[in-house]
Order: structure tokens, then C-alpha cells, then sequence
């Protein structure tokens, strides 16, 4: 195994060996994700918080990815399994490459295609990943496809081919070979008797996705309960008051449904997916990560925000609170538009009423998901008269069907490393998107940390003076946040929290 002599956390400055070895020592939960060490001794490759014994310094080197480590001979902890650790959230442009090719992008292999995607070509591609994070793409795409196997080998009992398939390799004996060269041992090997299964069938898959403490959950299960689209999602409280999150789920021509359960205990989400989901799998983790923000590193967010204490009281009453992003773009964008000059409330019954119109029926194991959202194309072709019998006035119905034509022709695909201020604007350049939708959507759908609606009536009352009791205006409102970039969008959660 060929070794090198020094480590790969080039992109990451403000970590050293010393200060990732204290972390190393402490099994700090809050840089999962943010380093992995290599052992030299033993050529294997851990997350920090690894209940094996901690190795000597001298034996330990670094690395900010696992396919640097991957890349540098070390093959993955099969007690840590860093297929489990959450990613580290960085808004630029290396980052969101990455999360593409996580989520399937190279699956194909095609590195043109992808480079087309976001705007660079092959070469520009293959320079950024090498830059930040020492791996060329394809390096990149086959450590997360093989991790992402791993994974499933040990919480799944789908068929083998089954895995190679979900995991994006166009054959088992390719997936067998690529295996037993990087890893030294067949894949076999490493299955678990796959003792559980979901309560929800007995097809179920159940998967289980790492976050870095705290996390808020109950904060967030009602956020969103209160926003649920009714017939396609639901958040469900049991016997104890433990809540949890279900809807229905379509991706492209695939098809089934989702339920998903906090582990607190573990620092883990638990996943459970209809079988019909399993070819589907890469694409829809993803968009789970996404939409409960489970690559947020709460502490860092919370140390930048409390230096105002406008914020650190709710700070202290809410740790790891984190926004809650969407499963998918569309959806959660034609739910701002229907919120427009409407209590939340309000907004929640004309979604409702929508789905119920526009949207395709399904089976699910959950009482009151019943449907799949429409898709952008049947909006569009929606007429106007039709729209507005769920209750919308003129305006708001074309703006509903603007938006399904605007996203239909892929408007709401976005390219990595677009700044926020040409995302807003090109969201606005759709009839009847003004500033605060187009925020809204940035902050909640796209995930831009620093996307802030200060037009929102909740969040100047909220942001008082600490003296005072008068709104603050929009501008205000702006002034106050300039120092909470780039957590504004983690800002605005604190403060509507505190209303409640």
C-alpha cells in the first residue's frame, strides 16, 4: 500500500494534525465529517468519533474526504463506517460538485456531461476536485459509489445485484472487481445478517444517515408539520409523542414512499423506503440530507450567530436548530407561492386543495398520503380558470402556472456556485415571484445559508431592539443582519421560533 508522507486537508486551512488529533482523541462529535484519519499502522480509514482505541499521532494521517484517503491506500472502518459520517457544508463550488456526484451524477461515468452541468469544461472539472480535495472525478464518483454499496451490504438485504445496481455499477461482476481491488475483500464478506427490518412492510428498506449534535428535531418536525403538503406529506406523532415524517415519493419513473424517524440516541436519522425506491436510492439520500439539513455543523453556525443576543437567547432554548430544506424543488416552490399574503395556515388548505386536483393518486402505508405532487408539466397546461377554483385570485393562479412553465424548461435547475444574488434574480424573472418568494425558495429549496426574506412580516416583529417593542422595518431588518452572513437563513428560523 502506497502511503504518502503527507496528508490532504489542503482545502480545509484551519485544521492541522495537532488540532485534528485533538479531535481524534476527544471522539468529537463535531468534526464527523469534517476529517477522516488514516492509520498507518493498520491502512484503515475512521471518522472521528470511532469507538476503536485512538492510534499514536505518528501513526495517523488526515485527510478532509474519504476518497483522499481512499485514493492514499486506506480502506474504510468497518466498525465507524464512514459511509455513515455527514458531509461537510460548504457553499462553493468543489462542494457542490461533489454532493452531485454523491447523489449518481458519474454513475455513467460521463465527466462531459456532468462538466456541461455546472459550467465548466472536463479539464476545468477535473482541476477544481484535484485543487480541493486531491481525487480526479472519477476517483471521487467510484469511492462514493463503493461507500454507498458498503452501505447497503450492511442494512439491507436487497439482492446483490440489487446493490451494484443502487450503487451505479452497470454490472455485478464490475461492482465484485472494483470491490475486492480497493477494499481487499469480497462484498459478501461484510454483509450482516440483516436482522431488521422496517415495521412498515416487509419489502421495506431501512437506511440510517449520520448528523453532527444537536439537533433540534421536534423544532423542526413541527416547522414542518405545520407546512405539510396534505395528501402527499405527514408528520405523525405516536403513543409517546415521538414524532416522525412520511410522504410519497416520485423520481422519475420510479415510484413508492418514505418514512422517516429521529435516533437521537445514535446522533442518526433512521430511513425507511418502499422496495420499489431501491434503483432510486443515491438521488433520493440525497435529497433526504437536503431537506432535514443533516450536513449542518450546528455549533459552528450557533458560535457565529450568538455573538448577537438578539439570537443567543433562542440559541440556548433551541440548539441545533436547522433549516428545514424540501425533497423536492418544485413542490416546495409552488408552497411559497401559495403562501404569498396568506397565514401559513391559509397556504397549507390551497395545497391541499391542489393536490387533490392536479395531483396523481398512489398507495402508501400512511394515512392521508394519498397523492404525488403534480409534476411542472401538468401545472403549466393547467388553464387559469382551473387553477383558481382552489380559491387563488387571478394573479396568483398565473403566477402558479408561470412557475410550472419556468420549471418545466429547467429553470429551477441551478448551477453550482451560482452567487445568491443572480439565483434571486433569476427567480424573479418569473411573473409573480417577488423578493421574499424567491428568498424563501433560495433558503428553504436551494439551500443557500445566507438567503434571508427581511420582507417577512414574522421576522420584523420577531427582531425587535431588545429595549423597544416597535417592528423593525425591512431595511432595518437588513442592517440588523448584515452580521449574521453567511447564517442568515439559520437567523430567520431562530426568530420565527421565537414567536412561537
Amino acid at each position: 500500500m502506497d502511503i504518502p508522507n503527507s496528508n490532504h486537508m489542503q482545502d480545509n486551512a484551519t485544521l492541522t494534525d495537532e488540532s485534528c488529533y485533538r479531535a481524534l482523541a476527544a471522539k468529537d462529535a463535531r468534526f464527523d465529517g469534517v476529517f477522516f484519519t488514516g492509520v498507518k499502522t493498520t491502512g484503515i480509514y475512521c471518522r472521528p468519533v470511532c469507538s476503536a482505541k485512538t492510534p499514536r499521532a505518528s501513526s495517523c494521517l488526515f485527510f478532509s474526504t474519504a476518497a483522499a484517503a481512499e485514493a492514499a491506500g486506506f480502506r474504510p472502518c468497518l466498525r465507524c463506517r464512514p459511509e455513515l459520517a455527514p458531509y461537510a457544508l460548504q457553499q462553493n463550488l468543489a462542494y457542490a460538485v461533489w454532493q452531485r456526484i454523491a447523489a449518481g451524477a458519474l454513475n455513467d461515468g460521463d465527466t462531459e456531461r456532468l462538466a456541461e452541468e455546472v459550467g465548466l469544461s472536463s479539464r476545468q472539472l477535473r482541476r477544481v476536485l484535484l485543487q480541493h480535495f486531491g481525487v480526479t472525478p472519477i476517483e471521487l464518483a467510484q469511492t462514493q459509489r463503493l461507500l454507498f454499496a458498503k452501505k447497503l451490504l450492511q442494512e439491507t438485504r436487497l439482492p446483490m445485484s440489487d446493490v451494484a445496481y443502487a450503487a451505479g455499477f452497470g454490472s455485478i461482476r464490475r461492482f465484485n472487481a472494483l470491490f475486492l481491488t480497493r477494499y481487499g475483500m469480497a462484498p459478501t464478506s461484510i454483509r450482516r445478517a440483516a436482522e431488521k427490518l422496517s415495521s412498515n412492510g416487509n419489502d421495506a428498506i431501512t437506511l440510517r444517515l449520520a448528523y453532527r449534535p444537536p439537533f433540534a428535531w421536534t423544532e423542526m418536525l413541527h416547522y414542518l408539520s405545520g407546512r405539510a403538503i396534505a395528501g402527499v406529506e405527514t408528520v405523525i406523532k405516536d403513543d409517546t409523542g415521538a414524532m416522525s415524517y412520511a410522504r410519497s415519493v416520485r423520481l422519475g419513473e420510479v415510484d413508492g414512499w418514505l418514512h422517516v424517524q429521529h435516533l437521537p440516541e445514535k446522533n442518526q436519522i433512521e430511513l425507511s423506503l418502499s422496495a420499489s425506491l431501491a434503483h432510486a436510492l443515491m438521488p433520493l439520500l440525497a435529497r433526504i440530507r437536503s431537506q432535514f439539513d443533516l450536513d449542518a455543523n450546528p455549533e459552528v453556525i450557533a458560535a457565529h450567530l450568538a455573538d448577537d443576543p438578539l439570537l443567543l437567547k433562542q440559541i440556548s432554548k433551541t440548539p441545533g436548530l436547522r433549516v428545514p430544506g424540501a425533497f423536492d424543488v418544485f413542490e416546495l416552490a409552488i408552497r411559497a407561492v401559495l403562501g404569498q399574503q396568506v397565514s401559513v395556515a391559509g397556504a397549507t388548505t390551497l395545497s391541499g386543495r391542489l393536490v387533490n386536483k392536479f395531483g396523481s393518486p398512489t398507495d402508501t402505508p400512511f394515512i392521508g398520503v394519498t397523492h404525488h405532487f403534480p409534476t411542472p408539466e401538468r401545472l403549466a397546461q393547467a388553464s387559469t380558470a382551473d387553477i383558481i377554483a382552489i380559491g387563488l385570485p387571478t394573479a396568483r393562479a398565473d403566477a402558479i402556472r408561470n412557475l410550472a412553465q419556468f420549471a418545466a424548461e429547467d429553470g429551477l435547475k441551478i448551477k453550482p456556485g451560482t452567487p445568491l444574488p443572480e439565483v434571486l434574480e433569476h427567480l424573479k424573472s418569473v411573473r409573480g415571484i417577488g423578493d421574499w418568494t424567491a428568498q424563501y425558495i433560495a433558503m428553504r429549496a436551494l439551500r443557500f445559508t445566507d438567503a434571508f426574506p427581511a420582507g417577512d412580516l414574522g421576522l420584523q416583529k420577531a427582531a425587535i431592539e431588545l429595549q423597544g417593542s416597535v417592528r423593525l422595518t425591512e431595511k432595518q431588518l437588513l442592517l440588523r443582519a448584515a452580521n449574521w452572513s453567511p447564517w442568515r437563513g439559520y437567523a430567520a428560523l431562530l426568530l420565527w421560533h421565537s414567536l412561537a
